[in-house]
């Protein structure tokens, strides 16, 4: 998720965004009584996601493969509508297998994009396409995806946990320098943004903030 994405959203969202700036948001009690985080809301999905997936640490190639191409596919939508698409993603893509992801044809590409269940942007399956042939190459000269992602995590000294929903970071100097890797390497829909929140929902950082029972696990 993407925590960082409230704090800093496309233009056409400014004056809402502005307004949760000047109003505080602390973790919020739910109807079972605990604390989350602010972002979280209230949808059943988000908040499975928050509870069992949000910043807990992946080390799994594949699925960290998936969750950057889903966080890329996100830019200029909410979070929330990217995970109910997710099983379709899953189905659309060959469950991320990046071997049958790279062998896509233009006629494929071109399937997907009349496939109802995904966000239909040519740019973006174009994306995931060009992502799975550089995930590829990652791999093949760096042994895992994982081993390379893990390079950039922050230093272990742990910072203070954000309060309020405006404290989260946009971007860091960590993802600032994934996001030129990535780039250099291929890599489509890897800007510090996305990579930020791609850190924070496969535990690259834990952005769980203060009081919110997740960040006492």
């Amino acid at each position: 998720m993407s925590a960082s994405r409230v704090a800093r959203p496309k233009a056409a969202k400014t004056k809402v965004i502005e307004q949760v700036a000047a109003t505080p948001r602390g973790a919020v009690r739910h109807e079972d009584g605990r604390l989350r985080c602010a972002w979280c809301g209230t949808d059943p999905v988000y908040i499975r996601y928050h509870d069992t997936e949000w910043g807990v640490p992946v080390h799994d190639d594949r699925h960290l493969f998936e969750m950057l191409c889903l966080e890329g596919a996100q830019a200029g939508l909410s979070w929330i509508t990217i995970l109910r698409k997710r099983e379709n993603y899953r189905r659309a893509f060959d469950r991320f297998d990046a071997k049958k992801m790279a062998r896509y044809t233009p006629a494929k590409a071109q399937a997907l994009l009349a496939d109802p269940g995904i966000v239909r942007n040519r740019l973006k399956v174009q994306g995931f396409i060009l992502n799975a042939r550089a995930y590829l190459e990652i791999r093949a000269s760096q042994g895992s995806f994982d081993r390379y992602l893990w390079q950039f995590a922050p230093a272990a000294k742990r910072r203070r946990r954000p309060r309020f929903l405006g404290e989260f970071p946009v971007s860091t100097p960590e993802s600032d320098a994934m996001s030129k890797d990535l780039k250099r390497r291929g890599f489509k829909f890897v800007g510090t943004t996305i990579c930020y929140a791609f850190m924070q929902a496969v535990g690259l950082v834990d952005d769980h903030q203060q009081r919110c029972w997740r960040a006492a696990s």
